[in-house]
C-alpha cells in the first residue's frame, strides 16, 4: 500500500466520527465551521495542504461560451422615478473565446441593461452564454496587470506542469486578483505536478513568503510544502523553530509547514515532531494544542502517501502508533494503520476494545474495520498457510459478532 495514491477522498478529510464526537467539544463554532469547510471541500487530487480549491479564471472562462476583455466606455445611471435600471457600454478590446456562429469582433460595443460605474481606460473581463444570442454576465473589473495576466495565461487544456510554470511567477503578485488566481491554480493541482516543477520555484521568494507575517495564513500550507521541495539546509532550523512553538491554539497551514520540514529533514525531523507534538499530547493535561498534534499526524500521512521511501515505512508506522494511546485520535490511527497493513497492533486492539477510555462507538467501529482489513490478507490459495495475525483477527471478529453484533454490522457497512 505504501506509495499508492490515495484511494478514497480524504487523506486530508476529517473522519466523520472525529467531527461529530470530538471537535464540537473543543472548538468554538466559527473555528469548527472553518475547519469543516476547508477539510470537506478539498478533494484528494488537489494540493493536500491548500485551502479549499476554487474555480480559477481560466476554468471560469473555459465553462462559458464567450469571454472578452473590454474597456468601459459610458454608463447611464438608473432613473428610479421612471423605473429604468440604467445601462453600461463596453468596447471589446480582446476576444478570448467566442462561438463561430456569432459576429463578435474587436472594437464592437456591448451594452448591458444595468449600470456599472467606471471610467475610460478601465478594463473588465466579461463572459457570456449563447442562447440564440450572447447573454453577458456582470463584468469583473481588472487592472492592467490582470489584463496582461489573463491574456498570456495558458488554457486549461494545456499540460498542468506547463501551466504551473506560468502561474508560479504570479504567486503573491501585488495585484490581489492575480495573486488569488495564481494561488488557486496551485490549490487545484495535485502534489505530483507541484513537485515536478520545483526547479522553477523562486527559492528566496518562497522562503520569504513562508516566514512573512504579511502572507495570508491560508497560503502558508502551500508555501511550507514548496519550501520543503526547494529549500536548503539552513531552512531546516528556521522551519523547526516555527513548527515547535505551541503558543497558539490553532494555526492554519501548519500541517503544510510540517510536511515541508519532513521533506527537508527526514528522520531527524520526524524525531522532532514525535518529541514536540506527539508524545507530549499523551500527557494530562496536554501541553500541546490538539490541532498541532493533528497537523503532525497529517504531515506523517502525507509522507506515506506522496513521498514513499523518503522515510522508511516502518519508521512512519511507529510514529503513528504513538498516537494509539490518544483516545481522541485512536480511531483515526487504527484506520490508517489498517491501510498501512500494520498488523502488529492487533493484540493491543483486543485489549482496549470496550475498555475505558476507548469504549466509544468510533473506536470500536475502527477496530472492527481493522479486523476486516486484516482478514483480507488471507491467502487466496487454500493450500497456503494462514498467517497467525489473520487467524487471530478471524477469531476475535467472530467473538465480537456474538457479543457486539450491532457494532460489527455498522462497521462492516462503513468500511465496506
Amino acid at each position: 500500500m505504501n506509495g499508492s495514491p490515495p484511494a478514497q477522498p480524504g487523506l486530508y478529510t476529517f473522519h466523520v466520527q472525529f467531527v461529530r464526537e470530538f471537535l464540537p467539544k473543543c472548538l468554538t463554532l466559527p473555528l469548527l465551521a472553518l475547519i469543516l469547510l476547508t477539510a470537506s471541500m478539498a478533494p484528494a487530487w488537489a494540493c493536500p495542504f491548500c485551502s479549499a480549491p476554487q474555480l480559477t479564471l481560466s476554468e471560469q472562462i473555459a465553462q462559458t461560451d464567450a469571454a472578452v476583455l473590454a474597456e468601459w466606455v459610458a454608463g447611464v445611471k438608473p432613473d428610479f422615478d421612471k423605473g429604468t435600471p440604467g445601462s453600461t457600454t463596453f468596447r471589446v478590446e480582446k476576444i478570448i473565446k467566442a462561438p463561430q456562429s456569432t459576429s463578435l469582433k474587436v472594437g464592437q460595443q456591448i451594452q448591458l441593461n444595468d449600470y456599472q460605474p467606471g471610467e475610460a481606460g478601465k478594463f473588465s473581463i466579461m463572459v457570456g452564454t449563447l442562447d440564440g444570442q450572447l447573454l453577458w454576465m456582470s463584468p469583473l473589473e481588472i487592472s492592467r496587470d490582470s489584463f496582461n495576466y489573463i491574456l498570456e495565461a495558458p488554457t486549461p487544456e494545456q499540460d498542468q506542469a506547463t501551466r504551473l510554470k506560468y502561474f508560479v511567477r504570479f504567486l503573491e503578485s501585488s495585484d490581489p486578483l492575480v495573486a488569488d488566481d495564481a494561488y488557486a491554480e496551485f490549490a487545484n493541482s495535485p502534489y505530483q505536478t507541484i513537485a515536478a516543477i520545483k526547479a522553477e520555484f523562486p527559492r528566496e521568494k518562497v522562503r520569504n513568503w513562508t516566514f512573512s507575517e504579511k502572507t495570508p495564513v491560508t497560503r502558508l500550507g502551500l508555501y511550507g510544502l514548496m519550501l520543503g521541495l526547494c529549500g536548503e539546509q539552513p531552512d531546516i532550523e528556521v522551519l523547526k523553530a516555527k513548527i515547535i512553538s505551541n503558543d497558539e491554539e490553532f494555526r492554519l497551514g501548519i500541517d503544510g509547514l510540517m510536511a515541508g520540514y519532513l521533506l527537508l529533514s527526514g528522520v531527524e525531523g520526524l524525531d522532532t515532531l514525535e518529541q514536540t507534538k506527539l508524545k507530549p499530547a499523551l500527557q494530562t493535561p496536554s501541553p500541546v494544542p490538539f490541532s498541532e498534534t493533528f497537523a503532525a499526524m497529517q504531515a506523517i500521512k502525507f509522507l506515506w502517501e506522496y513521498a514513499p521511501g523518503h522515510i522508511e515505512a516502518e519508521r512512519l508506522r511507529g510514529s503513528l502508533r504513538t498516537l494509539l494511546d490518544h483516545p481522541d485520535l485512536a480511531d483515526l490511527v487504527i484506520v490508517d494503520l489498517a491501510r498501512w497493513e500494520d498488523w502488529s497492533i492487533l493484540p493491543r486492539l483486543k485489549s482496549i476494545y470496550g475498555q475505558d477510555p476507548y469504549d466509544i462507538p468510533a473506536i470500536k467501529r475502527a477496530i472492527v474495520g481493522y479486523l476486516v482489513q486484516c482478514i483480507k490478507q488471507k491467502p487466496a490459495d487454500e493450500t497456503q498457510p494462514i498467517p497467525p495475525h489473520v487467524q487471530d483477527a478471524e477469531a476475535f471478529l467472530a467473538h465480537l459478532e456474538e457479543v457486539d453484533p450491532k457494532t460489527v454490522k455498522t462497521a462492516r457497512l462503513l468500511f465496506r
